[in-house]
């Protein structure tokens, strides 16, 4: 805390907040660019993009897999969107790339309409995101309720948390995994006679390397130390893991050549309300990391320039095969504290994880998937937001409207869950707004 407050003294001091010029339609990155951008600015950035880089490797990677997509897609989404969000966004901090609130949906969509149309609704959502932002109606997002905001991204924590399972125990399903959650906590016990003590131990001594290094060196990269000595440990004693490369025969060397999906009327229809989702939860996981940015520097985003440009990087990363890209709150906050100066340090992670993707590329197969698993528990619990959760319970309008959103993202969907939040939000609001009415004399 009292770092974040240094941080925003000094960033007030030296240069004007920007709330002035919030409404205006003009990349941060053009703004820097034209008041001097010299050497030193460039080392820090440099600094900053290569510490973000080494964070987003392995969380890009296993972002992917839980989602159900090959780890290269989820890379692809962090080089290609990462960049874009970065170079066009309306933030000069903000961190772009696949987001663990992603995985529930992505995979769903995986399930029922393929990798094909995956890709689609990304680039729909994209489309989307782009218009909002044009129509100058990013305000609106920010006006979802906190009890319903706290109820979903809980309820997705917790669904992320139970597609780890399998993997961390390293479970043989006789079938597909089922996506929702009842079913597939039922389909997961009678895989228990598979439980693999080795992938258990390399999952969970993972998640706990993460948060001892967190607890007693932070500024150590946790999470790439604790995957590469899982992968080395499974490695030199030649456990018996699977890895990436025994399940996707591991990672190509650079980028694909971009191309469109199949489209056709009726798979946009079908794939509307998908990509509904995939906006409104894009446009809120933005908005409301480049808030964070702005808490930890003093600083103000362009919150309407900064949705075209997340919706820019949406349709880029769906033409080079990858998945949703949203404003990434760990990573943007990491960015900050490695001495960022401006959006060139989000663009140089970019570029340092597409050199790290050419030049490691074959390391990556050896990487045990129980490792990811294992990240992926870290990131599901600190998405439970257990504070925030308590003290909404505490008061009993918030507390209908926090478990009625927290459960039906739980056991439907998060689309269900947040229209039903929203829904009971304003009809506590209304009812509030005409008893005030009518008690006044």
């Amino acid at each position: 805390m009292v770092n974040a407050v240094g941080l925003r003294v000094a960033h007030s001091l030296a240069m004007p907040d920007g709330t002035a010029s919030a409404h205006r339609y003009l990349p941060k990155l053009v703004t820097t660019l034209a008041a001097g951008y010299g050497l030193g600015t460039l080392r820090r950035d440099a600094m900053a993009g290569l510490t973000v880089a080494i964070l987003a490797l392995p969380l890009s990677m296993a972002i992917a897999v839980a989602s159900g997509v090959s780890p290269d897609r989820g890379i692809y989404t962090a080089i290609i969107g990462g960049f874009l969000v970065s170079a066009l966004g309306g933030s000069r901090y903000q961190i772009g790339g696949p987001a663990g609130a992603f995985i529930v949906l992505v995979a769903a969509t995986v399930a029922r309409f393929g990798i094909d149309g995956l890709v689609l609704a990304v680039l729909l959502s994209g489309v989307m995101l782009t218009l909002i932002g044009a129509l100058r109606l990013g305000a609106l997002i920010r006006y979802i309720p906190h009890a319903v905001a706290v109820g979903f991204t809980s309820g997705i924590g917790v669904t992320i948390l139970a597609s780890q399972l399998k993997d961390l125990a390293g479970l043989k399903l006789q079938g597909t995994e089922p996506g929702p959650i009842l079913p597939k906590l039922a389909a997961l016990a009678q895989a228990l006679p598979t439980f693999s003590p080795v992938a258990l131990a390399l999952g969970a001594g993972t998640a706990v390397v993460i948060l001892g290094l967190r607890r007693f060196r932070p500024g150590w990269p946790g999470m790439l130390v604790a995957v590469i000595g899982a992968t080395l440990v499974a490695s030199l004693l030649h456990l018996p893991a699977e890895t990436i490369g025994s399940r996707f025969g591991g990672i190509p060397h650079g980028l694909p050549a971009p191309q469109l999906p199949a489209i056709s009327l009726e798979r946009l229809v079908a794939l509307l309300p998908t990509a509904l989702s995939f906006t409104l939860l894009g446009g809120l996981e933005s908005l409301l990391s480049a808030k964070v940015a702005d808490g930890m520097t003093g600083r103000v985003h362009r919150s309407n320039m900064e949705l075209v440009a997340q919706g820019i990087a949406n349709v880029a990363s769906a033409l080079f095969g990858g998945i949703s890209v949203t404003g990434t709150i760990a990573r943007t906050a990491t960015n900050i504290r490695a001495g960022a100066q401006t959006p060139v340090a989000g663009m140089l992670h970019a570029v340092f994880l597409l050199i790290f993707m050419i030049i490691a590329a074959p390391l990556a197969s050896y990487v045990p998937l129980t490792a990811l698993a294992g990240l992926l528990v870290v990131v599901a619990w600190n998405m439970v937001e257990r504070r925030e959760f308590a003290s909404l319970m505490t008061q009993w309008r918030a507390a209908i409207v926090l478990l009625a959103t927290f459960g039906l993202t739980l056991l439907v969907d998060l689309t269900a869950g947040i229209m039903v939040g929203c829904g009971l939000a304003a009809l506590f609001w209304g009812i509030a707004r005409l008893r005030s009415k009518i008690t006044r004399p």
